[in-house]
């Protein structure tokens, strides 16, 4: 790909990050000082940095811990940070989720407990009940993965199978306030989705995640099913009077960031326009959807004229049929390339606004009308390797993947396609 078209594409993906600073998204949505303590919870892949944020902008005493995947830690003066696996959880994860819990006993109702909840803290806190184990856990984790079911579907099975999930870190706070602060990584911005809810309920109860399951076809333990169909695995819900007294704050999400991209793009000259912030589907499918749409705006200047920059944002599912390299963003840009394979002038990235996309250490890649016939040259078969989940390996071998590191939040995936 042009190296001009490259960094047109990386500044658009730091824009929208920015905008989801928690530097500037924290100190807009500080709550009042309580009469007693203020404690901190957090969980997610953006927890570190929102603790960060947080610990920098209160002028009172606190105290707290967070949660985050490994590699994705920062400094903090008086919240603890732990780092946990991710996406499959872990015993540094099982001990992080004892201690948030330990952590909100024995409060009273003059305290205050702020929660930092991301993207990411679904596996990040595990929590199995009495009646299951890690191992169990696991195994749910390892089948939502592999399920192809949204991102909404698997957090409804996750908060069943917890102790922590589901609004029940916040019920085990009571008397104390509970304020969230989510930074929304699913689509429609529903705070009780985001990392399995821990401190915010919703109404969904065990019947749609059994229906979850069985139209899924998980394989789940028989332990797994026997606590799903008792009603040990109800969650609490909203009108609970537990929750009456807290507070849920959506800081930011996938639409202010795709905003915030669109800006970028319109400051550098060129129209930008946005298709929605909350597109699921077959990661491969959604490729070939947008990759009809650039090839109908670069061939015949519909639906919209060139030069554009077409956004959209979401989170879309693999469901895997190898175990391959990559992630859902590197799979759909695949698809996208084999899509736009020989047009010119449409060039595009698909990113993962955390910074990691699946198994690998990038965030997604970079793909244009030359993609495929690159790879070709390069010993690598396109089709082969998106049959194959193996979508890393095929943009590693024309040099196109896109490495940032985390970037201390999350909202979802961002893709850009500028035609020219």
């Amino acid at each position: 790909m042009i190296v001009e078209q490259k960094t047109l594409l990386t500044a658009i993906f730091r824009a929208a990050v920015a905008a989801a600073d928690p530097e500037l998204t924290i100190r807009r949505h500080l709550p009042p000082k309580p009469k007693g303590r203020t404690i901190v919870i957090g969980a997610g892949k953006g927890a570190a940095q929102m603790a960060a944020a947080f610990d920098k902008a209160w002028d009172a005493p606190l105290e707290g811990l967070v949660v985050t995947r490994y590699g994705y830690g920062a400094t903090c003066d008086r919240i603890e940070v732990i780092e946990a696996a991710h996406p499959v959880p872990d015993r540094a994860g099982l001990e992080a989720g004892r201690r948030l819990l330990e952590k909100v006993s024995g409060l009273s109702e003059d305290d205050l407990v702020v929660a930092l909840i991301s993207g990411g803290g679904s596996a990040l806190l595990p929590a199995p009940p009495d009646s299951l184990t890690l191992a169990d856990e696991i195994v749910v984790n390892e089948a939502l993965l592999a399920s192809g079911a949204p991102i909404a579907a698997m957090n409804t099975v996750r908060k069943h199978v917890s102790r922590i999930k589901g609004g029940r870190l916040a019920a085990m706070a009571f008397p104390a306030r509970v304020v969230s602060l989510v930074v929304s990584d699913i689509p429609g911005d529903n705070p009780a989705l985001v990392a399995s809810g821990p401190t915010v309920p919703d109404d969904a109860g065990r019947e749609e995640a059994l229906r979850i399951v069985e139209t899924y076809g998980m394989a789940l333990p028989p332990a797994v099913m026997a606590h799903l169909r008792s009603p040990a695995a109800d969650a609490p819900r909203p009108g609970d009077p537990h929750f009456r007294r807290n507070e849920v704050r959506v800081i930011a999400s996938a639409a202010v960031s795709l905003e915030a991209a669109a800006a970028e793009a319109r400051r550098q000259d060129v129209e930008a326009v946005i298709l929605s912030d909350s597109i699921e589907g077959e990661a491969r499918d959604v490729g070939s959807v947008h990759a009809a749409i650039a090839r109908e705006v670069a061939t015949r200047d519909r639906p919209f004229r060139k030069p554009v920059l077409i956004l959209s944002g979401g989170e879309t599912t693999v469901t895997l049929r190898a175990r391959g390299r990559g992630g859902r963003n590197s799979e759909f840009l695949l698809s996208f390339a084999i899509g736009i394979d020989g047009v010119p002038g449409i060039h595009a990235l698909a990113a993962d606004t955390d910074g990691i996309d699946g198994s690998e250490d990038n965030a997604g890649a970079f793909a244009d009308g030359t993609t495929v016939a690159r790879m070709r040259a390069a010993g690598a078969d396109a089709k082969a390797l998106l049959a194959a989940n193996n979508a890393w390996t095929a943009f590693n071998s024309v040099g196109d993947l896109f490495v940032t590191g985390p970037t201390g939040t999350n909202v979802n995936d961002l893709r850009a396609m500028l035609v020219r």
